[in-house]
C-alpha cells in the first residue's frame, strides 16, 4: 500500500516540474491584458499579416550572450529586440538597473546617432535597507546584480552616448529629465519599495506619446513578486499591457503635458 501512495505522489511531483508554466497559468492569474507586439508601435506592424512577414524596419543590430558567461539577469532574444525596436524612434533613453550593460548597449546600437541614453546602477558595497514583507530574493538579487564596474558597451564607439551614473535609485532626483524621456526601462531592484520610487519617477520623466517597460512582471517567481504586485495596483488606474510572450508590461504616455 505504502509503495502505490509512493509512485502515486511520485507522479505527482513529475506532473508538477513537467506542466510548471500550465499549472502556475492556474494558480496566478495575471490582472493585466494581454498585447501582440504588432500592436505596441506602428514600427511593430507588417505588410503581409497573414505571414507576418517582416519588413525592413524589423532589422535591428544585435548580439547574443554565450551560455555559461554567466551574465545574470538579462531580457530575453524577443524582450531585447522589442527594446531594440523601441529605441529605433526613441532619442532620450533612461534605464533604471544597469546589470551587465547588455540591454544598455543593444538601445545604444539601435538608437539615433543623436540618441542619449542615461542608466542607474549602484556600487557593489552600497547600502539598501528592506523592508518587512518585500522579497527577500530580490533583495539579494540587487547586489548580486550590481558587481560590475566595467559594462558591455565600455570602450567601444557607443559608449559616448551613454551616461552611466552610479546613485541608487531612491536618491535620484528626476527633475532634470521631467517629461523628457521617450523610452524608460525599468529593470532595477525588484522590491516593492525600489520598483514603486523608480516607477513614480518614471511616471514624471515621460514625455508625451512616450513609453515606460516594465521587466519581470513574472507570476509566481518569487524574485519579481513585489514587481507584479505594484504593476496590478497601478493597472487600476494606468492603462497597462503586457506583451505577449514577454514578462514586459508597458504604458504609453496619451495625456497632455503642461510645461
Amino acid at each position: 500500500m505504502l509503495f502505490y501512495i509512493f509512485l502515486i505522489f511520485l507522479n505527482l511531483i513529475l506532473i508538477f516540474f513537467l506542466q510548471k508554466k500550465e499549472i502556475k497559468k492556474i494558480i496566478f492569474k495575471k490582472k493585466i491584458p494581454e498585447k501582440k507586439v504588432k500592436y505596441i508601435h506602428p514600427i511593430f506592424e507588417t505588410e503581409k499579416n497573414n505571414l507576418n512577414f517582416p519588413t525592413e524596419e524589423h532589422i535591428t543590430k544585435f548580439f547574443i550572450v554565450p551560455s555559461g558567461s554567466n551574465i545574470i539577469g538579462m531580457t530575453s532574444d524577443l524582450e531585447a529586440w522589442i527594446l531594440c525596436m523601441m529605441s529605433k524612434i526613441s532619442k532620450n533613453i533612461f534605464e533604471f538597473g544597469t546589470c551587465s550593460g547588455k540591454t544598455t548597449y543593444l538601445m545604444a546600437l539601435n538608437s539615433p546617432a543623436n540618441a542619449k541614453i542615461t542608466t542607474l546602477t549602484i556600487t557593489s558595497n552600497e547600502r539598501i535597507s528592506i523592508s518587512k514583507g518585500e522579497s527577500k530574493s530580490a533583495y539579494r538579487n540587487i547586489f548580486t546584480e550590481s558587481q560590475y564596474e566595467k559594462f558591455m558597451f565600455s570602450d567601444t564607439a557607443f559608449e559616448k552616448k551613454i551616461d552611466i551614473r552610479f546613485i541608487n535609485s531612491l536618491q535620484f532626483n528626476e527633475l532634470e529629465f521631467t517629461h523628457k524621456c521617450d523610452l524608460i526601462f525599468i529593470d532595477g531592484g525588484h522590491t516593492y519599495s525600489i520598483v514603486k520610487n523608480d516607477s513614480e519617477k518614471a511616471f514624471k520623466m515621460i514625455s508625451k506619446n512616450g513609453y515606460i517597460f516594465w521587466h519581470d512582471y513574472a507570476l509566481g517567481k518569487r524574485s519579481a513578486k513585489d514587481v507584479v504586485k505594484y504593476i496590478h495596483e497601478i493597472s487600476k488606474n494606468k492603462k497597462l499591457y503586457n506583451v505577449s510572450g514577454t514578462s514586459l508590461v508597458y504604458y504609453k504616455n496619451e495625456q497632455n503635458i503642461d510645461h
